[in-house]
């Protein structure tokens, strides 16, 4: 019998990683007798590809475009042919200081690039986690990195960046790097939003990336544009409404309109990337958690992916978090036994962010008195 310790981050605080170093030494603090199955997940977002790297991926590093132009310094993690890449870690919005978002500018650019160096060094699969980008172009970018030619009515090349979409005259599909046509593109994505109107990309999270309502008004316009420009080259025109088009800023469209991606559930791709299922014959409870146990976490965050996982297989599920929001009959719901967060034993939030590892570890010896059966020295 072994324990599984799957959570993801606790954001701002720990890495998903870390979080389970944590709870395994609070456990063994306890009972050093149980076997601990360390697997950290994500869901597509932040510390996706890390996820990939501890369950035996390679990190390939490079340097690629910030989402504002400025180099950085990313990687994607690479197993039997199958790359995962991960937006946030090149174009994402916490890459960029809060008051120096570019609604109007931002780029998806870096996303492409990192997406063609998989594609150059061979891999046949792409796996494209884009929570968390800072960029409402459309994935215009992700797409020029990748050869396509985006055009104005002089024939010149667009600047980077949504705003600049409202010059667009025509795209110019045929340097698409050829390994697209072969490649399986699978896009992690959890939202529904279509790419347009009161539920599109620009007016449900432009504000988020520092969109003003004018901005939020510009940004759906120019999309629109672009949806209409790119369905006249592809021939595709339903794809703009089609559920997750809007995520991302758009590149949900570009992937699906261009790259010929499919959209799947981010947990549910991450919990196959590391095969999780593989850990669960003999385990005799599952752990997961992430910094906020909250609504959010119920639709599609990857605390329930792995909750649902594991009561298919018959196994008991707790939760460990920064903060708890969720009531018994919700966690029940969910698949969830127990709950056990910072907060209940340091009330103060800044301590629990600044502590966090100190204070999960000790969370972590008492969730072990209370869950955990085996012989204690």
């Amino acid at each position: 019998m072994h324990i599984v310790v799957a959570p993801d981050k606790f954001k701002g605080s720990l890495t998903a990683l870390e979080v389970a170093d944590r709870v395994a030494a609070g456990i063994a603090a306890v009972h050093p007798e149980v076997e601990v199955v360390r697997v950290p997940v994500a869901d597509g977002g932040d510390g996706t590809v890390d996820a990939a790297i501890a369950a035996g991926y390679e990190r390939i590093p490079l340097r690629a475009t910030g989402p504002t132009g400025d180099p950085v310094d990313t990687a994607y993690a690479m197993r039997d042919g199958v790359a995962v890449v991960e937006m946030a870690d090149v174009s994402g919005l916490r890459l960029l200081p809060p008051d120096r978002l570019a609604p109007l500018t931002a780029t998806s650019y870096g996303t492409g690039e990192v997406v063609r160096a998989a594609l150059d060094h061979g891999c046949s699969g792409i796996v494209l986690g884009i929570g968390g980008s800072a960029s409402t172009d459309g994935g215009a970018g992700m797409l020029e990195a990748l050869g396509v030619r985006l055009l104005d009515a002089a024939g010149n090349p667009l600047p980077r960046g949504g705003g600049a979409l409202a010059d667009l005259d025509r795209v110019d599909l045929s340097g698409l790097h050829p390994a697209v046509a072969t490649a399986r593109i699978v896009v992690a994505c959890d939202v529904d939003n279509p790419l347009l109107g009161p539920h599109g990309a620009a007016a449900v999270y432009g504000p988020q990336k520092g969109a003003t309502p004018d901005d939020v008004v510009t940004l759906d316009a120019v999309l629109a544009h672009w949806a209409d420009v790119v369905d006249a080259a592809t021939g595709r025109p339903d794809v703009r409404n089609r559920a997750g088009a809007g995520a991302a800023g758009g590149v949900g469209y570009a992937a699906m309109a261009v790259l010929g991606a499919e959209l799947e559930p981010g947990i549910g791709l991450v919990l196959e990337l590391v095969r999780f299922a593989d850990h669960l014959p003999g385990a005799s409870l599952v752990i997961t958690g992430e910094g906020s146990l909250d609504e959010q976490t119920l639709h599609g965050k990857a605390p329930a992916g792995v909750a649902a996982a594991a009561a298919k297989a018959g196994i008991p599920v707790v939760t460990v978090s920064g903060r708890l929001a969720l009531d018994g009959a919700q966690l029940q719901t969910a698949g969830i036994s127990a709950a056990y967060a910072l907060t209940d034993i340091e009330p103060d939030v800044r301590r629990c962010l600044a502590d966090a590892g100190p204070l999960l570890e000790r969370l972590a010896t008492t969730l072990a008195r209370e869950r955990i059966g085996g012989t204690t020295p």
